[in-house]
């Protein structure tokens, strides 16, 4: 099989999948301050992975948000 990013090599989220963001900012942020980068109710009320996923995919302006800030994270 091809490196995944072979096929897109200027997108550094090809083949990086929501969850395995959402895993790593929350390894490295805490919810608190999570909620304090990304102004989102799915980091305030009773966040988890799951409920995050499920208002992340229905929502593309908070999904880019969260995906900058992973591409920030994984920079440093």
């Amino acid at each position: 099989m091809k490196n995944k990013a072979s096929n897109q090599p200027n997108n550094p989220l090809h083949g990086v999948k929501l969850t395995d963001i959402l895993e790593q900012i929350t390894q490295k942020y805490t919810w608190e301050q999570l909620a304090d980068r990304i102004d989102i109710n799915c980091f305030k009320s009773n966040p988890t992975i799951k409920s995050s996923l499920k208002f992340l995919r229905r929502t593309p302006w908070a999904r880019e948000k969260v995906e900058h800030l992973y591409l920030k994270s994984i920079k440093k």
